[in-house]
């Protein structure tokens, strides 16, 4: 019988006793930007950059695009900069300062463990530079056409402020239900919003406080997405079933109904003009965005998944002349609309290289024909585009295999111009980053199982291997640097296992997105058979067959996700993986049989037994390797009790394990010390277990 351990590591100084090259954290200092917006006249941009947990508001602007740094927060506080955008005239920059917006439940976080809390709040700072104004406590502020107000949600209600905050904000629309989706009319006069009634929601419209809301065809659906025609006489929506109706089979996949209508906003009259194929593949898309719904000059736009990939479609206001604009086996994501409504700009994973699967560049294409257009191409990831004001220029975020993410100018001809490209440390191992590889291998079914191969430049003979397992689970991994925080930091943790002597496989299972429809929505996947676990098994059993691998040290680690198939491959196949780290996974997918006051499900008792079989906590007898948990305990996205559950078990077992408990941070580290310490005692519990140990 094992003994439990309950070690606290001490993380210091651990990355200097590897003699590594380089240190966790060196690499894990660049300036990580987000929240990439333009300004809607000139050629003005913003944009929040995470520089070691300092979290600062730049901008750049024509004709030099110089970083120039707007705010001055010097502390690693864990308070995100989220929901920029820039007034009308180009005078204001808004944000929000605080909160988790990464989480299920949102709210402040308290990541530093201050005795007061942080609160969310909103924020606006001259474009320029100077004096910050404290607007309120909210979220989600959306500037008007005019630039002078500012629209906000407090407590599921919209608030009204004026863009400098000289007078206190006022509650405009109280009304029942959770009020969100706020959009302002084109001439700024009116408010188009969802008010969600749980089971149902409905689309109002706000005039002033003397008149009512007017209620759009309200109804017994779940109606959203509001968006205003060009000329702000009428409105498009998205409208889903309520709620309720008998209880369906658990296991059989189903069609979610959905459709797009039109109000005329004079006459009240609305109309269906379009719905979605009654097929699985017709469902309302679970992508970035989901419908995407966008008003052009003289098309409504969407996307669908009808065809077996995530496209962009338009059609006339009445629902006549429907065409297909992005045609081709690739997704289609990040999706903006020029000022003058007339083009879209988007990322896709499709390109001249045949491993631009494995990546993202841009493209445009007008809103009325299937004409689309590269702007960028080549061997680098490039992400998040937006439209210059103007329409004239198009700016996104960019990265290569070595050099983590930039804002960027994209010139005609596919020349790339980064922004603040002296924000990266020099202390950042730019040139110890190696180049992962594409690689495609077949599960145990015949599933074609898609990863990046990071290889040492200097590999010793039979050496150890990583299997990294993403979260999401609909996310991809890229051939370069992820334009997504989190997976930003893994790649990080990947380049430094590998500057250990490690050979990493990062693997994109089924349930990611990239692959099309079947990949993304496979059969008795997750709790109803875990289907994906034999993707990551092939990928252990991959390494275990290549030249210069250890088979007998083949480890794995994964976050979120992640951590879920880690703990299923600990659980299930130790003999393949000798260590791991659970990094905040589900461990736990049991079903209840009946939901309280309803029929059980026909198929409820067998949907219990396949979640019950698709939970690592049933193998925890079988559970032989060591492992490392690691879980901060403000997780909204995975309950804490999962690990502490897992925890107790191996307890009972007198099973050794390691853990790394971190006290009030989130699912997504929102201090900087905190990820650079979970990189750090993974790095170091993998090297013990896996590299220190007798061959």
């Amino acid at each position: 019988m094992k003994k439990a351990l309950f070690t606290l590591l001490v993380f210091a100084s651990i990355a200097s006793a590897f003699a590594q090259s380089f240190s966790i954290k060196s690499v894990l200092s660049y300036p990580f930007p987000s929240q990439l917006v333009a300004s809607p006249v000139g050629s003005k941009m913003t944009w929040a950059a995470n520089e070691q947990g300092k979290r600062n508001i730049y901008t750049a602007e024509a004709p030099d695009y110089k970083a120039v740094k707007i705010t001055n927060f010097n502390e690693d506080d864990g308070q995100e900069l989220t929901s920029l955008s820039i007034s009308a005239d180009g005078q204001w920059v808004v944000f929000v300062k605080g909160g988790d917006h990464g989480g299920r439940d949102g709210g402040s976080v308290n990541a530093a463990s201050l005795p007061t809390p942080p609160k969310v709040e909103i924020f606006t700072i001259p474009f320029s530079g100077g004096k910050i104004n404290s607007i309120s406590e909210g979220d989600n502020p959306v500037f008007s056409p005019k630039g002078n107000q500012l629209l906000f949600a407090k407590g599921g209600q919209i608030y009204l402020s004026p863009a400098d905050g000289a007078s206190p904000a006022k509650n405009i629309i109280s009304v029942k239900g959770s009020n969100t989706s706020y959009k302002w009319s084109p001439d700024g006069e009116k408010i188009a919003f969802v008010s969600n009634r749980n089971d149902h929601s409905f689309i109002g419209i706000y005039q002033d406080q003397k008149t009512p809301i007017k209620w759009l065809s309200p109804s017994f659906s779940r109606d959203n997405s509001p968006v205003w025609s060009p000329e702000g006489d009428a409105i498009a929506f998205v409208r889903m079933q309520g709620v309720g109706g008998e209880t369906d089979s658990i296991l059989k996949a189903k069609h979610q109904p959905w459709a797009i209508w039109t109000v005329d906003l004079k006459t009240e009259k609305s109309k269906q003009i379009w719905k979605a194929p009654e097929t699985v593949r017709g469902s309302f898309p679970s992508i970035e965005g989901g419908a995407n719904l966008m008003w052009a000059k003289d098309r409504i736009v969407f996307t669908s998944y009808e065809d077996g990939w995530p496209h962009l479609y338009a059609m006339k206001a009445d629902g006549s002349q429907k065409i297909l604009l992005t045609p081709g086996n690739f997704t289609v994501e990040n999706i903006k609309l020029s000022s003058d409504k007339k083009t879209l700009v988007f990322a896709s994973n499709t390109g001249k290289d045949v491993h631009d699967l494995d990546r993202r560049h841009i493209y445009t294409v007008d809103a009325d024909k299937a004409n689309m257009k590269p702007l960028s191409s080549g061997l680098g990831i490039e992400a998040y585009p937006v439209f210059s004001g103007d329409a004239k220029q198009v700016f996104c975020l960019s990265a290569t295999a070595q050099r983590p993410l930039l804002p960027a100018l994209l010139k005609a001809g596919g020349t790339i111009n980064l922004i603040g490209e002296e924000l990266i440390p020099k202390d950042f191992p730019l040139s110890k980053m190696v180049t992962p590889k594409h690689v495609n291998f077949k599960a145990a079914d015949g599933n074609t199982v898609y990863g990046q191969l990071f290889s040492p430049k200097k590999a010793a003979k039979n050496h150890p291997a990583i299997v990294y397992v993403h979260g999401g689970p609909q996310r991809q991994m890229y051939l370069g640097w992820s334009p997504m925080d989190y997976y930003s930091i893994d790649y990080a943790l990947n380049q430094y296992l590998v500057s250990m002597g490690f050979t990493v496989l990062s693997v994109n299972y089924r349930l990611g997105l990239g692959y099309g429809y079947d990949f993304h929505k496979p059969k008795n996947a997750g709790a109803q058979g875990a289907s994906e676990y034999q993707d990551i098994k092939a990928a252990g059993e991959w390494l275990a067959n290549q030249a210069n691998i250890d088979p007998k040290r083949i480890g794995i680690y994964g976050g979120s996700y992640g951590g879920y198939l880690t703990a299923l491959a600990l659980g299930k196949d130790s003999k393949l993986f000798a260590a791991g780290v659970d990094i905040h996974g589900v461990n736990s997918r049991f079903s209840s049989a009946a939901i309280e006051g309803k029929t059980p499900a026909p198929d409820a008792d067998l949907a219990a037994k396949i979640a019950n079989e698709s939970s690592p906590v049933t193998y925890v007898k079988t559970w032989t390797s060591p492992t490392l948990i690691i879980h901060a305990d403000d997780d909204r996205n995975v309950a804490f009790n999962q690990s502490v559950d897992l925890a107790k078990r191996f307890e009972d077992l007198k099973m050794d394990f390691e853990f790394l408990a971190i006290p009030d941070d989130t699912h997504h580290w929102m201090k900087f010390s905190n990820g650079v310490k979970v990189s750090d005692a993974t790095a170091d519990f993998l090297k013990r277990k896996l590299m220190d140990r007798e061959k």
